[in-house]
């Protein structure tokens, strides 16, 4: 995965894309989800994660109290002194990673604490869930970090122009 090249195209079609999902917004097709859904699974057929990792590059997820357990738990911490190293407020008053890359994505972009990994995790990109028009927003921001999220929104295009 050439991720400068994944920037180019992301920058290229930001103002697009972000038009795009605006209007999906305000108007909805009955089936989006089933496309949605329909595209997520062709494009993760297509595309690996482990080639890329960008998402753990460059954000962080928001950590609930359940996963700030889990995730201490796995890290053999108490969930105060893991909060204390590796998490911080943020603007939103969220629970979230001090620093990036993550500090559990290892050189080979696998995940150290891939069993107990937060939930924000566990259903990154987020574009094979229920109502998804209630999160175009939070897609159009991915479609700058996963280029999978961006194949998906070009391939949505082409079927919903």
């Amino acid at each position: 995965m050439d991720l400068n090249k994944f920037n180019q195209k992301a920058n290229y079609h930001k103002a697009e894309n972000e038009k795009f999902y605006k209007r999906l917004k305000q108007r909805p097709p009955k089936n989006l989800d089933e496309v949605f859904h329909k595209l997520h699974d062709e494009v993760f057929e297509e595309i690996d994660c482990l080639n890329c990792a960008n998402c753990c590059k460059t954000t962080s997820p928001i950590f609930y109290e359940r996963d700030i357990e889990r995730a201490a738990k796995a890290v053999k911490m108490k969930p105060g002194d893991f909060f204390e190293k590796y998490l911080r407020m943020d603007e939103d008053n969220d629970a979230v990673l001090r620093s990036s890359p993550c500090p559990f994505l290892l050189p080979d972009n696998y995940c150290s604490i891939y069993e107990n990994r937060p939930n924000a995790c566990r259903e990154y990109p987020h574009t094979n869930r229920k109502k998804m028009h209630q999160i175009t927003e939070l897609t159009f921001k991915n479609t700058m970090v996963c280029p999978a999220v961006l194949e998906i929104t070009e391939r949505l295009k082409a079927i919903l122009p």
